[in-house]
Formats: C-alpha cells, sequence, structure tokens
C-alpha cells in the first residue's frame, strides 16, 4: 500500500493496466513528456514508449476518433481529454459513433476505450475549465459513465473501465487532483462499475452525491448531525450505470432524499434521480425531493464560490428535509 492522491492513484491504474495488456495505448495533448496538464501520465511515455503514449495535435475530434478506430482493431485507447469543456468537438464522435457500434452490429463490433476528462469548479478556471458536462453522456444509451471521488476509487474504477468492452467515460473531479491521499493498493484490483458506496450511514435524510461534491455533502452531514438531523451519504461513484438498488433501499429507510451535484440544475443527473427514485420508492416518501445544485448560468470565476453547491448551501436542505 502506498499514500496517493487522485492524481497518483490514476497514474499507478494506467500504469498497471498497461504492464498487463500490452493493447492498451494513451494518447491526448501533451501527455508525453509533459504528463498531461494536470501530469497525470507523467512518467508513462519513459517507461513504455511513445508507441504507446502517443502526443496528438490539438484536436479533441481527431484523439476520440483515433481512439473509436484503435478499439475496433484490437486495441484499448485510454483518451485524455485536457478538461471536460474542451469535449465538445469530439461530442459527435462520442454520441453517434462510440455509443452505437454494439447496437449497429448485433453485438458484432465493441468499443473497448475509456476517455479520460477532468471537470468541474473548484480551481478558479472559469467558465472554458470547469463544467460538469456528464448528464449529456448519461443521455446516451450505449455509453458508461463513472466519476470517482477518491484515490482508491479512481485507481480501480479506471482499472475496470479499461476492461469494460463499451465505451466509458472517466469524469475526474479535478478540485479534488491533490486534496486528498489515501491508501492505495500498489498491485493492480478492481472496483466493479455500477456499485454505489455508502460512505456514511444515517436514518432521516439520504444525500447523494459524487465526486467533489461528496465531500461537501459529508461535511453537510456531519454539520446536520450536530443540530439533531441523522444523514445517510451515499457516492454513486459509477453515474451510469447507476446502482439504483442502493438508493432505493437507503430512500425506503429515511423516507427522505437530497440530491447534490455542481452541474446546473435544469436536466442535470439530479433530476433523473429523482424521478427514478419517486417512481421507485413514492410510497415511503416523508418530504419532497430536494437538489442542491449549481446555478442555471455559464459558470462565473468571480462567484465561483456562491455557484457551487458547497457544504453551507447543502446543510439547510438536509435540515428542512429531515423537519418537514
Amino acid at each position: 500500500m502506498t499514500s496517493m492522491n487522485l492524481v497518483q492513484a490514476i497514474r499507478s491504474g494506467l500504469r498497471e493496466a498497461m504492464r498487463q495488456d500490452d493493447d492498451v495505448m494513451l494518447l491526448g495533448e501533451d501527455i508525453g513528456k509533459l504528463g498531461g496538464v494536470f501530469r497525470v501520465t507523467q512518467g508513462l511515455e519513459e517507461e513504455f514508449g511513445a508507441d504507446r503514449v502517443l502526443d496528438t495535435p490539438l484536436s479533441e475530434t481527431g484523439i476520440i476518433g483515433t481512439a473509436i478506430g484503435m478499439a475496433l482493431h484490437g486495441l484499448r485507447p485510454v483518451s485524455e481529454i485536457q478538461f471536460a469543456d474542451f469535449i465538445y468537438p469530439g461530442f459527435d464522435q462520442l454520441v453517434n459513433e462510440a455509443a452505437k457500434y454494439r447496437y449497429r452490429t448485433a453485438g458484432e463490433l465493441h468499443v473497448p476505450m475509456v476517455v479520460r476528462t477532468p471537470y468541474g469548479g473548484g480551481i478558479r478556471g472559469g467558465q472554458y475549465h470547469s463544467q460538469s458536462p456528464e448528464a449529456l453522456f448519461i443521455h446516451t444509451p450505449g455509453l458508461k459513465v463513472v466519476c470517482p471521488s477518491n484515490p482508491y476509487d479512481a485507481k480501480g474504477l479506471l482499472m475496470e473501465a479499461i476492461r469494460d468492452e463499451d465505451p466509458v467515460i472517466f469524469f475526474e473531479p479535478k478540485r479534488v487532483y491533490r486534496a486528498v491521499k489515501m491508501d492505495v493498493p500498489d498491485e493492480p484490483y478492481a472496483v466493479p462499475l455500477g456499485q454505489a458506496k455508502v460512505v456514511r450511514s444515517g436514518a432521516q435524510v439520504t444525500c447523494v452525491a459524487w465526486g467533489a461534491m461528496l465531500y461537501e455533502a459529508f461535511s453537510a452531514a456531519e454539520t446536520a448531525a450536530g443540530q439533531g438531523v441523522d444523514v445517510e451519504v451515499i457516492d454513486l461513484r459509477t453515474l451510469w450505470p447507476l446502482d439504483i438498488d442502493t438508493l432505493v433501499s437507503s430512500v425506503e429507510k429515511t423516507g427522505r432524499f437530497v440530491i447534490v451535484h455542481e452541474a446546473p440544475r435544469t436536466c442535470g443527473f439530479g433530476s433523473e434521480l429523482v424521478a427514478l427514485l419517486t417512481e421507485r420508492a413514492f410510497l415511503h416518501l416523508e418530504a419532497p425531493p430536494v437538489r442542491v445544485t449549481g446555478w442555471d448560468t455559464p459558470f462565473p470565476l468571480t462567484h465561483e464560490r456562491e455557484y457551487l453547491p458547497l457544504a453551507h448551501r447543502i446543510v439547510p436542505a438536509l435540515l428542512e428535509t429531515a423537519r418537514y
């Protein structure tokens, strides 16, 4: 075991996957000698060579399109898009090509590829370096969407995503990249896709979050506990396929739930979670569902802390839901 932050854990996952399987290749802008804009791939070109760690031109369409071609011909490419905000030029390649090959070929062809990309706010990146577009990809049948919150899960989920036969969008909360450290096994291991985790048990309110907002939700739950409200906190880890059973089980127990995400409120993934849980646990609900989210505006630079659903915004939602 080694104490790692998120960057080191993801790098370790990439290294172990490349050691296990010569078909695993990396491609992206400046990921070779520079090691990527956040230095996640630092040192991997030296170990595996420029034939497996490919520096690409500044073209997200080209990066993703090339990865699709690689995957269709038996390789397992892992693309890096420098910021999730930059993924849109390759959006058509992902939702119209990668996501649909299994369906359009009746299962004859698979696209085992991963697209890694840092998402979200918290580093004062402004409107072009802080977006959270996960709902766009969850809406697309054929894509899997993963968002770890901590180093242990990040390595295990990434290794599992690389082994998966379908395209996986792997969102990395850049606010957490170097903010959290924990013991991570040096050897390969897997965290299964599609399994949420209860990170704090509680009896009165269920709070669901993912990525960087998991820490805000946990902090808010601890504050609420000091005011007599017992909150259960769930880390989704994989956004799609969704572990709906864990969520339903929790809501049937607590009778109340609050969803937290930093993407804008309208048509955010929280809306779908409200619908799914209301459909399945309606007779157990003791209060209306509540969403604590980003605002329906472009992500602001100056007012970043006002935009993000930090703990001070989550606490009132938990207390009011519990006392409804």
